[in-house]
């Protein structure tokens, strides 16, 4: 079987399963039901319930004069009015009031290309792009500050940076209540690392107990994505996310938010957040504090609809003259791989969306690694690329080497079929009984080349889904004129070179069909598929002219060894 007809057949199935992947989405189990009952979630004893947060009481996050939720105290101060400190470390630039992470810039990845380009902007105040990191309490017995509340700066200064040969900076705040309860939160940045830590610690100067729960959340206007066939980011998940050790890894996209309405759940541990092409938010609560998770679709004070994931506990207990402390870890940044590891935090590799199916992201994460270790060697993603499909070649050979065989034996048979067109002219039926025949005598199996096929298909999809969601990848260059392998080939190089290949393949194997127009059309498939590849990224069509090229050499190989000599009749 030729390698165009073996790209069809592939292409037949690689459509199959993906229009499965959707529908399997689409018919996905509903979200769980709400979980009733308490959570117990205390420090120091006291009342542990985990209080439930109206949904429908959500705050206006955009808007100064939103309605608090419910059991935490209304907003003192306009947003647009609180004191801010600016945040720069080598990784990131953050804005930040004390309850709302206002703004984030990932200083190492630009937007574009283009020389001076702005960095990513992740979390934004803008109402059309809004998106926060927010944190507050709410109270059982007493006073405690939403988000919006005033938690002041501590110091005067306003725009802090990490010092040349520090590894850390400290950023914090506090908010004092009218009943003597404090509470000070602490950001701690961390050179090179998009993890931040969040630290609360309550001090209760009054004369009566104090039972408080922070909670945490994450929100947004969900973005506009461009869809379209030559659109990357249109296939990446866009939405929430979250784990828990029961139920472990879930998610909703945005569009489902509404449809599928509200999920709350306990959880130990666990984590919440919103995942987009590349990049991701989450909050990382205790390994062993114990909170509610939830999400809800309020609705911004323009009206625009948002979508929110909150986990809300765990729950202190705080004796007068007392103090207790919690925290958390915001991500903020890249879905690098081996930073996420190194947060041992189960299931958050999970954020890197290899695929919705254990197997395939499994597949794509061993084939990332191979990547990585490839790019360890070469200094360069293109490079690495190709390394990855020589490896994959050799370790397909055996299998791949029976179809290139099979090939090659027709091709050493093709006389004589081109002597049973000739005999049966027009009757297609008889000259097909009369080809199998043939091949049943001479032992030459036609689709001997399917079951390399079926083998490879997984290996194939799975560096598909890892090209298209590594951010290691954005924007990095091969050679010459190919400046980001996640781009078209600006100049068609990649694809003209496919369709040589392609036709050089197509000469070596003829293909046994009587039909002209079939025939035509198969000639005509090298030219249809780099047109169709000139909308692909550079890096997945250099996969494909690299795997192309090798299997030509393969094919000559075997023509060497098996067709030289054409059987005679």
């Amino acid at each position: 079987m030729n390698q165009t007809r073996t790209f069809l057949i592939f292409a037949w199935l690689a459509v199959a399963t993906m229009l499965f992947m959707a529908w399997s989405r689409d018919n996905a189990a509903p979200a769980n039901p709400v979980v009733e009952g308490a959570v117990p979630a205390a420090v120091d004893g006291g009342d542990s319930t985990v209080p439930t947060i109206a949904r429908e009481s959500v705050p206006d996050v955009a808007s100064a004069s939103a309605t608090p939720v419910a059991g935490m105290s209304a907003p003192t101060q306009a947003v647009a009015e609180r004191p801010t400190v600016t945040v720069t470390t080598d990784v990131l630039r953050v804005v930040l009031d004390g309850g709302n992470v206002r703004q984030a810039d990932l200083l190492a990845y630009p937007q574009t290309t283009e020389p001076g380009s702005e960095p990513m902007r992740l979390f934004a105040s803008d109402a059309a792009n809004f998106f926060q990191a927010q944190s507050g309490w709410v109270s059982n017995t007493g006073a405690a500050p939403s988000h919006d509340a005033s938690f002041l700066p501590v110091g005067t200064q306003r725009n802090l940076t990490l010092a040349d040969g520090a590894e850390a900076v400290e950023v914090p705040f506090q908010w004092t209540g009218a009943d003597g309860i404090t509470i000070r939160r602490t950001y701690t940045f961390t050179r090179g690392h998009y993890a931040v830590q969040v630290r609360d610690e309550v001090a209760n100067g009054g004369s009566q107990p104090w039972v408080g729960y922070v909670y945490r959340q994450l929100v947004r206007v969900p973005p506009v994505i461009e869809t379209g066939f030559t659109k990357p980011e249109s296939y990446s998940f866009h939405g929430a996310a979250w784990f828990t050790a029961t139920d472990k890894f879930e998610k909703r996209k945005f569009d489902d938010f509404i449809d599928d309405g509200p999920m709350e759940k306990a959880a130990t541990g666990g984590w919440i957040a919103m995942l987009q092409h590349h990049f991701f938010a989450a909050w990382i609560p205790g390994a062993t504090d114990e909170s509610r998770f939830s999400i809800s679709s309020p609705r911004g004070a323009g009206g625009q609809q948002q979508a929110l994931v909150r986990e809300v506990g765990p729950g202190v207990h705080v004796a007068p003259g007392g103090t207790a402390a919690t925290s958390a870890r915001l991500w903020v940044g890249p879905k690098l791989v081996g930073q996420i590891e190194s947060q041992q935090v189960p299931g958050l590799e999970r954020a890197v969306d290899f695929s919705s199916y254990n197997v395939m992201a499994w597949l794509a994460g061993l084939l990332f690694w191979v990547l990585s270790f490839l790019h360890g060697v070469f200094g360069n993603w293109g490079w690495a690329i190709i390394g990855l499909v020589v490896i994959i070649k050799a370790l397909m050979f055996p299998l791949s080497a029976a179809q290139y065989k099979s090939a090659a034996k027709m091709r050493k048979f093709q006389p004589r079929i081109e002597q049973l067109k000739e005999r049966y002219g027009d009757d297609k039926q008889k000259f097909q009984m009369a080809m199998m025949e043939l091949y049943k005598k001479e032992k030459v199996n036609p689709v001997g080349g399917c079951l390399p096929l079926l083998v490879q298909m997984p290996v194939f999809l799975a560096l598909y889904w890892t090209l298209l969601e590594a951010v290691e990848l954005r924007h990095a260059p091969w050679i010459g004129w190919i400046q980001n392998l996640t781009a078209p080939d600006p100049y068609f190089i990649l694809p003209a070179i496919n369709i040589v290949v392609m036709f050089a393949t197509q000469k070596l194997t003829p293909t046994p069909i009587a039909d002209p127009m079939q025939r035509k059309m198969m000639q005509y498939m090298p030219v249809a598929m780099g047109v169709m590849f000139a909308f692909f990224p550079a890096g997945l069509v250099l996969y494909w002219v690299t795997n192309g090229s090798l299997g030509l050499l393969q094919q000559w190989w075997m023509l060497r060894k098996y067709g030289e000599s054409p059987a005679k009749s």
